[in-house]
């Protein structure tokens, strides 16, 4: 048979239909590689292997580093490791890394716009030791006021949320710091809607509190915190170190036939006198620290006192969930005899 005569012959298999017996299985095509072999070990090149685990410091500093991800969850995931990490310590062992490293990584999550990191960052400041944030309650407020004015319902009110955690944790610190006081409240004004002239700069009209079925719990809720925030600033206190700051009551028994000892000391704070302008200083009020109840109160009276009032009857008007937390500042001023009467 000639060479052309085979070539037909190849050609023509490839069109044949090979036929199949019971029982036999297919031929292997040419280019088949057995795979069925089983191996006993793997080894891989560079690899090291170590039995020793990270130690929980390292961990809690991986974890803060992971903080500015981009991904939410990795955050959320991070934020409640974290937050584990610092309730199951032993008792009254320090925590891994200070506060101070810990909280300027946590204040911009303040401003996070999913609402699991931000559930996630008040659970870990919960878990913190009070102890251990003496001195940083200033440091909160820029963030804080930044998320009570935000354009996003949510974050205003996870804003109020870690407010009221850290006026129960460092209130006085909170009102006596440096524009803790009117820039707080005029957020809370303008959170409201109850307006003064400077609160009318950072909005117009009455912020949203997002679906129209809440807005009554939620409006009751910053009102609750409004409360609280009054009462640390200008409320009664029990404190012995605080109760005859500016209150004018009598002294009572103990040094009695004395009257009214406490305006007769010499002052505990630094410029006792500067609100008298003596030197015609540049007046910065929004800005200043008010560290005594008799200089809140006053500044109170004279800026806030008038559309407070107006709003606490357009909140019992409403009725409600808002008309009984509104209640709640009315007796706040009451206690400093500044409301009147229903």
């Amino acid at each position: 048979m000639g060479s052309s005569q085979k070539k037909k012959n190849e050609k023509k298999k490839d069109f044949q239909k090979t036929k199949l017996k019971v029982g036999k299985t297919k031929a292997a095509p040419s280019n088949f590689t057995n795979t069925s072999f089983k191996s006993k070990s793997i080894v891989l090149n560079q690899q090291s292997l170590l039995a020793a685990a990270p130690s929980e410091s390292s961990q809690f500093t991986h974890s803060l580093s992971l903080l500015s991800s981009k991904t939410d969850s990795q955050r959320k995931e991070s934020l409640s490791h974290l937050a584990t990490a610092v309730t199951s310590r032993p008792v009254d062992s320090p925590l891994p890394r200070p506060v101070g490293v810990i909280l300027p990584i946590l204040f911009p999550l303040i401003l996070d716009g999913n609402n699991g990191v931000r559930a996630q960052l008040l659970r870990l400041l919960k878990a913190l030791p009070q102890k251990d944030l003496e001195g940083h309650g200033s440091a909160f407020l820029p963030y804080v006021r930044a998320g009570m004015t935000h354009l996003a319902a949510d974050i205003r009110l996870s804003s109020v949320e870690i407010l009221s955690w850290l006026l129960s944790v460092a209130g006085q610190e909170v009102v006596s710091a440096a524009g803790g006081w009117i820039k707080t409240l005029n957020c809370f004004l303008s959170l409201l809607g109850w307006h003064t002239e400077a609160s009318t700069k950072w909005s117009s009209n009455k912020a949203s509190f997002g679906k129209s079925g809440s807005e009554g719990k939620l409006a009751a809720r910053v009102l609750q915190v409004f409360a609280e925030f009054l009462r640390a600033g200008i409320g009664l206190t029990d404190d012995p170190n605080l109760s005859g700051e500016g209150l004018g009551v009598n002294d009572g028994g103990a040094l009695f036939p004395l009257r009214h000892v406490q305006y007769h000391l010499l002052p505990t704070k630094a410029s006792p006198f500067a609100y008298l302008d003596l030197f015609s200083s540049v007046k910065k009020e929004e800005g200043d620290m008010y560290e005594s109840r008799e200089d809140r109160l006053r500044v109170f009276a004279q800026l806030f006192q008038v559309p407070v009032e107006r709003g606490i009857d357009s909140a019992r008007q409403d009725g409600g969930e808002t008309g009984r937390a509104s209640a709640g500042v009315r007796k706040i001023l009451r206690e400093c005899n500044m409301a009147s009467k229903p």
